[in-house]
C-alpha cells in the first residue's frame, strides 16, 4: 500500500487533491482546539448557545456538501465547486479574525465555515473522478494515501500554532492562519487544476436532477449502510469528547497528557492507515471496517477502565490502530454506495460525519446523565459493536435480498 504514496507524487492532479486536503487538514486542526476557548471564553456566547450554534452548522454542513455534490455530477467537472468553498473559508476565518464578535463568530460558524467544510468530500469526489479507470483495489491504496495527509495535518499543526501562539491573551490569530490557508488551497486549485469534464454524459438525465438526487440518497439501498457507518464512526466522536474529561479526571493526569496522547495517537494513524488499507485488498471493505471498529471499540472499553495516565498512553496503540481504519476505510466504502456518481456518492462522507457527531451527543448526554464519563467511553464501545452487527447482518443477508442491493456489482 506505501507503493501508493510515488503515485500520487507523480499523478500531477492526485498531487493537488493529497495538498489541498492538507491544508484542509490544517485549518482545523489550527482553529477546532480553540473554537469553544474563543467562543465562549473570548466573545462571550454561553454553553448552550455555542452548543445549538455547532449543531446548526453541522447542518449547514451536510447541507452544503450534499448540494455541491449534486452541483459538480451535473456541471461535470468540480473546479468550481472547490474554489466556491475555498473562497468561503477565506471569507468565514478572515471576518472572525478581522471582526471579532459574537455575531461575526455566529454568523461565520452558521454559513462560511460549514460551506467550507464541503471541501472534504469536493476533493475525494475529485480524486474519485480522477482514477475513473483504476482497479478499486488501487483507488483504495490511492485513498488511503490522501487521507492520510489530514492524519499529518493533526500531527504538525496544533504544536506548530500552540508554540507560535505561546503567551498570547488571544487564539483569534489562528483564525488568521486558516483564512491565509484557505487562500493558499484556492491559489494551488485555481492555478492547476485541470478543467476537462470528467462527470458522466448521462449527467443531464432526470436522475440526476437535485430532489432526485436527494431521494435516492434516502433510499432503502442507502441508508442502513450510511446508518452501520455512521454507528461506527460515533465512537469516534465519543472518545473526542470523553478522552480529556478521563484522563483529567478519573485517571487523574495533566492537561499535557491529553496532547501528548493525541498527538502520539494522529502519528499511529499515518502508519495503520496504509495497513488497513492492505488488509482490505485480501479482504473487503465491510470485513476491514469491522475488523478496526471491533479493535476501536476494545480500546473504548479499556479507557473507560483506565485509572492512571500510563494505563491510557499503553491504549495508544490500539487507539491508533482501529481509529486509522475507522477514519480511512469507509471514505471508499461510502463512495460505492452510489458509484456512478462521484459528486453524490461522496457527500455521503459528509453526512456520515454529521451523523456520527449526532449519534455521540445523544450517547454523551445519556452516558453523563445515567452514570460517569468512563461509562459513557463504554457507551459509546456498546454503540460501535452494534455498528458492527448491523453492517455483519446487511452484508449476510440471504441472497434474493443482496440481489436488490446496491452492492450487487461491487466488490466491497
Amino acid at each position: 500500500m506505501l507503493s501508493a504514496l510515488p503515485f500520487v507524487y507523480r499523478h500531477s492532479q492526485l498531487r493537488l487533491s493529497a495538498a489541498g486536503i492538507f491544508v484542509f487538514g490544517f485549518t482545523g486542526a489550527a482553529t477546532a482546539p480553540y473554537m469553544s476557548l474563543i467562543g465562549i471564553r473570548e466573545l462571550g456566547l454561553t454553553d448552550a448557545g455555542f452548543s445549538i450554534l455547532s449543531f446548526v452548522a453541522a447542518l449547514v454542513n451536510v447541507s452544503a456538501s450534499i448540494s455541491m455534490g449534486i452541483l459538480s455530477d451535473r456541471l461535470g467537472h468540480y473546479k468550481l465547486p472547490i474554489l466556491g468553498a475555498c473562497i468561503s473559508g477565506v471569507l468565514g476565518y478572515g471576518v472572525v479574525f478581522a471582526f471579532p464578535t459574537i455575531w461575526t463568530f455566529a454568523l461565520a460558524l452558521l454559513i462560511p465555515i460549514p460551506i467550507y467544510g464541503a471541501l472534504n468530500s469536493l476533493i475525494f469526489a475529485y480524486v474519485r473522478a480522477s482514477c475513473v479507470s483504476m482497479p478499486p483495489r488501487e483507488l483504495i491504496a490511492v485513498n488511503s494515501a490522501v487521507r492520510a495527509a489530514i492524519s499529518l495535518s493533526w500531527v504538525l499543526v496544533p504544536g506548530i500554532v500552540g508554540y507560535a501562539l505561546a503567551g498570547r491573551t488571544s487564539m483569534l490569530p489562528a483564525f488568521l492562519l486558516a483564512a491565509l490557508a484557505c487562500a493558499f488551497c484556492f491559489f494551488l486549485f485555481a492555478q492547476f487544476m485541470r478543467e476537462e469534464s470528467i462527470a458522466h454524459t448521462e449527467r443531464t438525465e432526470p436522475g440526476y436532477a437535485f430532489l432526485a438526487s436527494i431521494r435516492h440518497l434516502g433510499s432503502s439501498a442507502i441508508w442502513p449502510f450510511v446508518l452501520a457507518i455512521a454507528l461506527i464512526s460515533s465512537t469516534l466522536h465519543v472518545n473526542g469528547i470523553v478522552l480529556p474529561l478521563v484522563v483529567t479526571g478519573k485517571a487523574e493526569g495533566q492537561p499535557s497528557d491529553v496532547g501528548a496522547i493525541v498527538g502520539i495517537v494522529a502519528l499511529l494513524e499515518i502508519i495503520f492507515i496504509f495497513f488497513w488499507g492492505w488488509v482490505e485488498t485480501k479482504t473487503s471493505a465491510a470485513v476491514a471496517i469491522g475488523a478496526s471498529a471491533l479493535i476501536y471499540c476494545v480500546y473504548m472499553l479499556g479507557l473507560g477502565l483506565a485509572s492512571d495516565p500510563m494505563t491510557v498512553y499503553l491504549l495508544t496503540p490500539l487507539s491508533g490502530l482501529g481509529a486509522a481504519g475507522i477514519i480511512s476505510l469507509p471514505i471508499t466504502y461510502l463512495q460505492n454506495l452510489i458509484a456512478k456518481r462521484a459528486g453524490l456518492g461522496s457527500s455521503l462522507i459528509a453526512v456520515n460525519i454529521f451523523l456520527g457527531g449526532g449519534l455521540s451527543s445523544l450517547l454523551f448526554s445519556a452516558g453523563t446523565a445515567l452514570s460517569d464519563y468512563s461509562h459513557t467511553a463504554m457507551l459509546g464501545a456498546f454503540a460501535g459493536l452494534c455498528g458492527v452487527t448491523l453492517l455483519a447482518f446487511l452484508h449476510n443477508r440471504p441472497p434474493a435480498r443482496k440481489a436488490e442491493s446496491i452492492f450487487a456489482s461491487h466488490d466491497i
